[in-house]
């Protein structure tokens, strides 16, 4: 069974940057993430859980919420197994438990941003945002 573990949270004041990042363990012998979409969900506080940037696996094409456009880069390295999200440039409302996700491998989705179509997921990492 996959397991995902989140790192790099914590407490940054506004405008300040961040790397998150997401180790993939427990895959099939012989296979790295390079088969799977991968995706960053996030949830605020008293708030639904909501896309934040995905990554495909066919080409690597990206997809990012609109808040968080030119503020945040996904990225993946296959052979490590880890998916990271650089997040810059942090706004208060930022502030959230941030979730990776993993999606079953060599499958073709239409929209990334769906929450369903991801069957692995971390346990989340905690970004706080001081104004």
């Amino acid at each position: 069974q996959v397991q995902l573990v989140e790192s790099g949270g914590g407490l940054v004041q506004a405008g300040g940057s961040l790397r998150l990042s997401c180790a993939a363990s427990g895959l099939a012998s012989g296979l790295t993430i390079s088969g799977n979409d991968m995706a960053w969900f996030r949830q605020p506080p008293g708030k639904e859980r909501e896309f934040v940037a995905a990554i495909g696996w066919s080409d690597s094409h990206t997809n990012y919420a609109d808040s968080v456009k030119g503020r945040f880069t996904i990225s993946r390295d296959n052979p490590k197994n880890t998916m990271y999200l650089q997040i810059s440039s942090l706004k208060p409302e930022d502030t959230a438990v941030y979730y990776c996700a993993l999606a079953p491998r060599l499958r073709y989705y239409n929209d990334l941003r769906t929450r369903s179509i991801y069957a692995s997921w971390g346990q989340g990492t905690q970004v706080t945002v001081s104004s």
